[in-house]
């Protein structure tokens, strides 16, 4: 295995996670499945109610969760051991050389691997044979074909040249660009044998030419034994629509226990859940190496940790929604346990909206974790379903088998929690004219579902208390960021919303949080600006800045009716929207018109600022 390159740990779950195209400096590779990892490097991250989850959706062989291997700074190369890192192939397999326009397969002899092995990121295919340059480096081809079952195959450059003859073989090709737009209608694919020529413009014409999923998954190895029914698309390599992440998150929440030692266990568990016995338990709780069980014996800490391995994680012990427990906990912050991961305090509500907010909850300390469980292509779960709860099965799997284990990574900062006022938001929800435009938002709701051929219908609708939530959210990210120091992408909203149900489930609240991947966490520049007075502040200056946008009459006009291709109302990238690392919902159901009055219409507003 040689070494190419490095990423951060995050970014091989997020960004380049499995079966992603990988840009290095002089070759594209594609991400390897979870078959191919080796674990012996990887830091197992433990988080109960998400592995539950997680067991629940996809089935009781996830065990664990792991960080992406990685090496450190103070371990010792060794050239005889295996290396270290994600394994990555060459993809696509087609390669050019920009000199002589020759185009072929890396496993055709053409092309030939030259190493450095003092400069890993000079690693490259070079045209060894080439009869008007010195050795150029072949660069991979810009085409490929994806479909919306998230298969990937290269472009069949064969067969396009030849459609409607008979193919040359073997075949010899060129790939010849002219002028310097780059459009695909100046590159000309050339067959030498035959003589025939094709534009590449005709592979995005759908009238000239479509292209059958062959089934291929490159990252797996596995091709299907009968074709895909989808279509493929032609897509440009490095494209955004190559692969959209499927994940979730879930807030360490701490068990409500009276017992101490219960609450220290479950906070080091990742530590004590392995120990096999009482002798090695005496060892690994010494107090010079744990202070925190200083005050308790070796018996009572193995007879706790003997405890926590028999809790039953049956199914229906456990909620399926994930935000339940930590709606519970920031509900009700006086009960709830602190830890060096969860520390949060109750304070008033912002000054000036005592009446729409029953109080401020400050998260001085959280830790979300997150898992990812597949990939899609071409179209990403944020267009067309809730990625968290929603199973549609375009869903492309990590393993070629049932995965044991998968790929996570943990952060930790802080955040400000509003817990809206549940009697205000009833009479707002029973307004005429609310409910007028929900019956808007529900059908451009079910139209764009059908759409997207999802079923049912009907279902997964929010509601206008989501709207509501959302918007505010979207309001106080734009506004906060000028002054916490942090930026809108780096701020991320998690909406707690569910319409009362008679058996006192209601919730209506809004978290906005900020981690990094260092262990101390964030450094309060956004706790610091949750306090009444500043809150307040910052609140009335988020909802005056949505009476008018640069955008409108356009944005304030816009309904939540149309061609289905949207589901937001009066809202734009000048106004609402918030980039995709900070929304949970792909920047829909928005409406700036149920926070404050607009030009365009002044009766179905929340907040009177009058």
């Amino acid at each position: 295995m040689n070494e190419i390159g490095d990423l951060r740990p995050s970014q091989l779950i997020f960004t380049f996670g499995v079966g992603s195209l990988l840009d290095l400096p002089n070759m594209s590779v594609l991400v390897m499945g979870l078959d191919d990892w080796d674990t012996r490097y990887c830091v197992e991250i433990t988080e109960d109610r998400l592995l539950a989850t997680l067991q629940r959706r996809l089935g009781t062989h996830v065990k664990k969760l792991y960080l992406p291997p990685m090496s450190f700074d103070d371990m010792k190369p060794d050239p005889g051991a295996p290396g270290i890192g994600v394994p990555v192939a060459p993809f696509p397999r087609w390669l050019r050389c920009p000199i002589c326009n020759t185009l072929s397969t890396i496993d055709s002899g053409i092309f030939e691997l030259a190493q450095d092995r003092w400069r890993s990121d000079r690693t490259r295919y070079v045209h060894a044979s080439c009869t008007k340059g010195n050795n150029p480096t072949a660069l991979p081809v810009r085409f490929l074909l994806a479909c919306r079952e998230g298969h990937m195959m290269d472009f069949p450059w064969v067969e396009y040249v030849h459609e409607g003859k008979v193919l040359c073989k073997p075949s010899r090709l060129t790939l010849r660009e002219f002028g310097a737009a780059g459009d695909a209608s100046d590159i000309i694919l050339k067959c030498i044998e035959c003589n025939t020529e094709r534009r590449m413009g005709d592979a995005f014409d759908r009238d000239k030419f479509r292209f059958q999923c062959q089934g291929h998954h490159p990252h797996l190895r596995l091709s299907q034994s009968e074709a895909c029914q989808e279509e493929a698309c032609p897509i440009l390599l490095g494209a955004s629509n190559s692969w959209f992440p499927l994940f979730m998150s879930a807030l360490s929440i701490p068990p409500r226990v009276a017992d101490q030692l219960q609450l220290r266990v479950h906070e080091h568990w990742s530590v004590l859940k392995d120990i096999p016995s009482l002798e090695v338990a005496k060892y690994v709780v010494a107090p010079s190496r744990m202070p925190e069980f200083a005050s308790f014996t070796a018996e009572q800490i193995w007879e706790t940790i003997e405890a926590k391995r028999n809790i039953s994680h049956d199914d229906s012990t456990q909620e399926a929604d994930l935000k339940i427990a930590e709606w519970d906990a920031l509900s009700q912050p006086e009960e709830a346990q602190s830890t060096r991961d969860f520390q949060l305090s109750k304070i008033a509500p912002p000054q000036g909206f005592e009446d729409f907010f029953e109080y401020t909850v400050l998260l001085e300390r959280v830790r979300e974790v997150r898992a990812l469980l597949g990939f899609t292509r071409i179209e990403s779960k944020g267009d067309f379903a809730d990625a968290a709860y929603t199973e549609d099965g375009r869903v492309t799997s990590l393993t070629r088998g049932s995965p044991t284990w998968l790929p996570a990574s943990e952060v930790r900062g802080e955040g400000i929690f509003l817990k809206f006022n549940e009697g205000r938001l009833l009479l707002w929800e029973k307004e005429q004219d609310v409910r007028s435009l929900e019956r808007e938002y529900f059908l451009v709701h079910r139209l764009w579902r059908q759409m997207r051929r999802l079923q049912p219908y009907e279902g997964n609708f929010p509601g206008m208390r989501f709207v509501l939530i959302h918007s505010l959210t979207h309001a106080l990210l734009r506004q906060i960021s000028l002054e916490c120091g942090y930026t809108v992408a780096s701020l991320r909203e998690r909406i707690y919303c569910h319409v009362p149900d008679g058996q006192g489930n209601e919730m209506a609240g809004c978290l906005i949080y900020t981690a990094a991947t260092d262990s101390e966490g964030t450094l309060g520049g956004l706790v610091g600006l949750g306090e009444p007075i500043s809150l307040g502040r910052h609140l009335q200056q988020a909802l005056e800045a949505m009476r008018i946008c640069t955008s409108d009459p356009l944005c304030a006009e816009h309904p939540p009716t149309g061609d289905g291709r949207s589901i937001h109302g009066a809202c734009c990238h000048a106004c609402l929207f918030a980039p995709e690392t900070s929304c949970e919902r792909g920047n829909r159901y928005l409406d700036r018109n149920v926070l404050v009055g607009t030009f365009s219409t002044k009766a179905v507003e929340f907040f009177d600022l009058e």
